[in-house]
């Protein structure tokens, strides 16, 4: 991004998306690390986020008394030191500006700013007194604007207790507080301190009761409890007043030497220690999400009701796991994109690229979901990844078939001229066409890259030159009647040898797509188990910054002698401790749900397969009747005049019991149960088992 562009708009009093903005962050797939700044009007908030941009001009530098910046202004560049990574730098409206003459828009802004960042950069000038304190009175009011966890899960999750500063702590920014123009001695009581310490020390407690301290300690106990980490740095003034004016237009050697080494130290700070941007649960933000969460909160605002986390990360999550899908499956399809540009291949072939495309797409997945907590949406990737893996079986097959009949076709044309100049119609004719047909299926042997259909094609095409084979064997002459009955025989045993390798190569195929599904089942379950635990481990962290937090608090206050305050802080310690072992004893139950999915993910992979079953069980019932339909054809036209009674018979039998196929067949199965291996050769095939 070259310059800023507007996020948020604030016009007349509402808080709007500027949708340009939003497509921007739609197209950004890194990790984001969000820094915003918030302040007062004309303190310099902008000059600060331009430096972290590295870029001289960007940000509105004002040099009157108006604000130049209105709503929250955004600029994305390439995070300084972290790969792969995108800083995101929101400079907000100023703060108490006496032109809008409203301060709830002051709020929202401020709310907005911690909800979206993960480190806040409060701007102020002068000293940390009691008037800079209390223009933070938004943080105050944090309650009334930000909710953790929507009502109803309130009332039924045991996580989601009373909302307050425990659970504040674990989901808000860490917290810089920048004090320009500053030019008092860093002295406490004589004594040097650091900038953290003269921060701390302004954010000590009175003690004693009174309405007077209660509203001193407020805004105080809000920034100490909702802020995990806090770090402060004092500008001095960068120039002359009367070079302020011209801040923007200055060299960097013009400014003041000690004001250029706070710079420089501060953008350090931030470049190194702002984490990257996670929602609730742990999970590490993109510049897509980031932009679903910008719709939510300002929604949310312009409804007039109260963000809350929990319903923006659930409908974000809806969004980003159904695109999850999508894009799993396009990797998946892209991966199959070049064996299928091979078709026919042997069964070998695509199974090697589907087992690869599948881990491949099931990565992506992994990658961009989250909070798929039952599943639903790794299920429906299976099933739309099985049902275009049978699409293909279904393609590779047919495209066998085509070729597997043109190459016999090819062959046979020979023979078939030769039927017609009645060469095999003399004595001896039939061992020269038995001759010539063993050739011929020695040809289609000897043939490459023929495809997964290439004995179940063969042995369609010797039951179809079965008739020719035996006419011409009853009509040659020079034959006995006992040397024709020995000839048919050779043929049955001949064509049953041939319908043996039919099902063993049906058998072959269905062993390996039962071996596929094991293996990409297995796979599967490692990713899962992989990201579960990854989630898992983002909670945890969660609740144990948390609790770190609370402790470093309350060894401060008791420290200094608070211990009214003791019983509180041991109550919210506790209540976290108790949250932590909760997660520790959900792990079972995750197991559970864990064992859940894959079984579902299995089902579903086996129900896309079914379309593939019931599709070869429909296909072998059309053959069937194509080719009895054929037989009945050749016995009205007499063309196996010569046939014997007994096969005759059996032609006629087969005759009256052809199915009927009904309409619809393929796909409408209620059985799509993947069929089991058998293990001998039945002579079923493997479609009459779904």
């Amino acid at each position: 991004m070259d310059s800023p562009m507007c996020l948020v708009e604030n016009a007349d009093g509402e808080l709007h998306v500027v949708p340009g903005a939003i497509k921007y962050l739609m197209g950004l797939n890194q990790k984001v690390i969000v820094v915003a700044v918030v302040g007062l009007y004309r303190t310099g908030k902008s000059y600060l986020m331009n430096k972290l941009a590295g870029k001289r001009k960007g940000f509105a530098l004002g040099a009157t008394i108006q604000s130049k910046t209105k709503g929250i202004w955004m600029w994305c560049v390439p995070h300084p030191e972290k790969r792969d990574h995108t800083l995101v730098l929101l400079d907000t409206e100023g703060l108490g500006d006496v032109e809008k003459g409203d301060s709830k828009n002051d709020a929202w802004i401020f709310s907005l700013a911690i909800l979206l960042s993960s480190t806040l950069v409060y701007n102020s000038r002068g000293t940390i007194d009691n008037q800079a304190v209390e223009n933070l009175q938004y943080v105050s009011e944090l309650t009334e604007r930000i909710k953790v966890n929507s009502s109803s899960a309130a009332s039924s999750s045991h996580d989601d207790e009373e909302e307050g500063d425990t659970q504040f702590v674990q989901f808000f920014p860490n917290f810089v507080w920048a004090i320009r123009d500053f030019t008092l001695l860093l002295e406490i009581d004589g004594r040097n301190v650091t900038e953290d310490e003269y921060l701390e020390h302004s954010l000590e407690l009175r003690k004693g009761g009174g309405k007077k301290n209660l509203m001193y300690n407020l805004p105080r106990e809000c920034i100490r409890n909702y802020f995990p980490s806090r770090k402060c740095f004092v500008f001095p003034t960068p120039t002359t007043p009367a070079n302020m004016p011209h801040l923007d237009s200055m060299d960097e050697a013009d400014l003041c030497g000690s004001f250029r080494k706070v710079a420089d130290t501060f953008c350090c700070f931030i470049f190194q220690e702002s984490r990257t941007k996670t929602v609730k649960g742990g999970h590490k933000v993109t510049g897509r999400m980031l932009g679903h969460l910008v719709n939510t909160y300002v929604e949310t605002i312009a409804k007039g009701s109260v963000p809350c986390l929990e319903n923006a990360v659930l409908a974000m999550a809806q969004i980003e796991n159904q695109a999850a899908v999508d894009e799993g499956l396009a990797v998946y399809q892209r991966g199959m994109e070049e064996v299928k540009a091979l078709f026919p291949v042997a069964m070998g072939q695509i199974s090697a690229h589907h087992l690869r495309s599948d881990h491949q797409a099931t990565q992506a997945f992994m990658k961009r979901s989250f909070k798929d907590q039952n599943g639903d949406f790794l299920k429906a990737l299976a099933v739309a990844i099985a049902k275009h893996y049978a699409d293909l079986l279904i393609q590779n097959e047919d495209a066998s078939e085509k070729k597997c009949a043109s190459l016999l076709e090819k062959l046979s044309a020979p023979m078939a001229q030769k039927i017609k100049e009645g060469i095999y119609a003399t004595p001896g004719g039939y061992e020269l066409y038995c001759n010539h047909h063993d050739n011929m299926v020695a040809q289609y042997r000897a043939e490459p890259d023929k495809g997964v259909s290439a004995e179940e094609i063969l042995e369609q095409f010797l039951k179809e030159k079965s008739l020719e084979k035996n006419s011409i064997l009853q009509a040659d002459k020079k034959l006995t009647e006992n040397e024709k009955k020995i000839h048919e025989e050779q043929e049955k045993r001949a064509l049953a040898e041939q319908a043996v390798k039919m099902e063993a190569e049906k058998q072959h195929q269905l062993e390996k797509l039962i071996q596929e599904r094991e293996r990409s089942h297995q796979e599967g379950i490692c990713q899962l188990e992989a990201k579960m635990v990854q989630e898992a481990k983002g909670k945890q962290q969660e609740l144990e910054r948390a609790l770190d937090s609370k402790l470093h608090e309350q060894e401060k206050l008791m420290a200094k002698g608070f211990t009214e305050k003791e019983a509180a802080m041991k109550e919210e310690i506790q209540s976290l401790r108790e949250k932590e072992e909760a997660k520790r004893e959900e792990k079972e139950e995750q197991s559970r749900n864990f064992r859940a999915i894959a079984q579902g993910v299995m089902e579903s992979v086996s129900n896309g397969l079914g379309h593939y079953f019931n599709y070869k069980k429909a296909r072998e019932q059309r053959k069937a009747i194509v080719f009895k339909e054929q037989v009945r054809f050749n016995l009205k036209s007499g063309a196996v005049d010569n046939i014997p009674d007994k096969e005759r018979m059996t032609l006629k039998q087969d005759k009256m019991a052809t199915p009927k196929l009904k309409t619809g067949a393929v796909g409408n199965s209620k059985d799509t149960t993947l069929p089991k291996v058998n293990t001998g050769t039945t002579g079923k095939s493997p479609g009459s088992e779904v």
